[in-house]
Parts: C-alpha cells; sequence; structure tokens
C-alpha cells in the first residue's frame, strides 16, 4: 500500500480509513480531511476544475509533508491522496488520514498537513466558468 498517491481517479474513503486502520492496533482516534469540487467561488458559478502537478516533484513532496507529520506529532500513520486531471461538481479531490493513539494528536496533524500541502506541493487549480478559465492562486 502506498500511503501517498496522486490519481486522476476517485478513491473510496472507507477504504482508504481500513487501510490506515490496519497499520496498528494502537490506533484509538483517526481524524479525516475530505476536499471536494464545489460549485461557487469568488462569486463565480464553477462548472468543473482541473488541477495539474509536476510529476515526480509532486510525489516527493507529499511524501516529505508525510515524513514530517509523523515526525512532528504524537501519530502512527499518516495518509494523503491528491486527484489530478478533471474533476466534476461534487467529486472528491483530497483526503488526508491521520492516526493516533489520541484523537487531539490526529487532530493536529490533519489541519498541519492540509495547510502545509496547500503552500510547499506543486499542485495548480484551475477553476471552468461561464465566463472561460481562471487559475486559482491563493490557497485559503
Amino acid at each position: 500500500m502506498t500511503e501517498v498517491r496522486i490519481q486522476s481517479g476517485d478513491f473510496s474513503i472507507e477504504e482508504e480509513i481500513k487501510k490506515v486502520k490496519s497499520k496498528s492496533k494502537r490506533i484509538g482516534g483517526i481524524v479525516t480531511f475530505l476536499g471536494t469540487a464545489r460549485d461557487f467561488s469568488r462569486g463565480k458559478e464553477i462548472r468543473k476544475l482541473v488541477f495539474e502537478h509536476y510529476p515526480g516533484m509532486t510525489q516527493k513532496k507529499l511524501e516529505e509533508l508525510r515524513e514530517n507529520a509523523l515526525n512532528r506529532f504524537d501519530i502512527i500513520e499518516v495518509s494523503i491522496i491528491h486527484r489530478r486531471g478533471e474533476i466534476d461538481i461534487g467529486e472528491n479531490i483530497v483526503l488526508i488520514i491521520a492516526a493516533a493513539e489520541h484523537r487531539a494528536d490526529a487532530f493536529k496533524a490533519c489541519i498541519w498537513l492540509i495547510d502545509e500541502l496547500k503552500k510547499v506541493v506543486p499542485i495548480w487549480k484551475k477553476e471552468i466558468t461561464e465566463d472561460g478559465d481562471v487559475w486559482v492562486e491563493e490557497n485559503p
């Protein structure tokens, strides 16, 4: 099992949680962050999203994030999946799973991971609107 993936297809949240949970019987808390494609952004209706990335570098940065989280927080396991390519409204984009003995550590790690992912991983988002395509520069 790869704990870090960039892929075009969707993923099963339930299956990914099972994989993380199977890593240790010490896991007492699992926190997930699921990012999904919404239909409205900055005052515009969004028809679809497109995510592009820098192959090789994206995987490397995601793996570094995972390792940093495992070293920085008192957690047992981390999984990060991010989709690439065209994503329809309502579909899954990114899934982060942090598992720890206690919930507080899992929450801290999950929040840190999504914030850092948006800062350092070379993934770019384009919003497809009625008025044209817009590359998103800020990462709220």
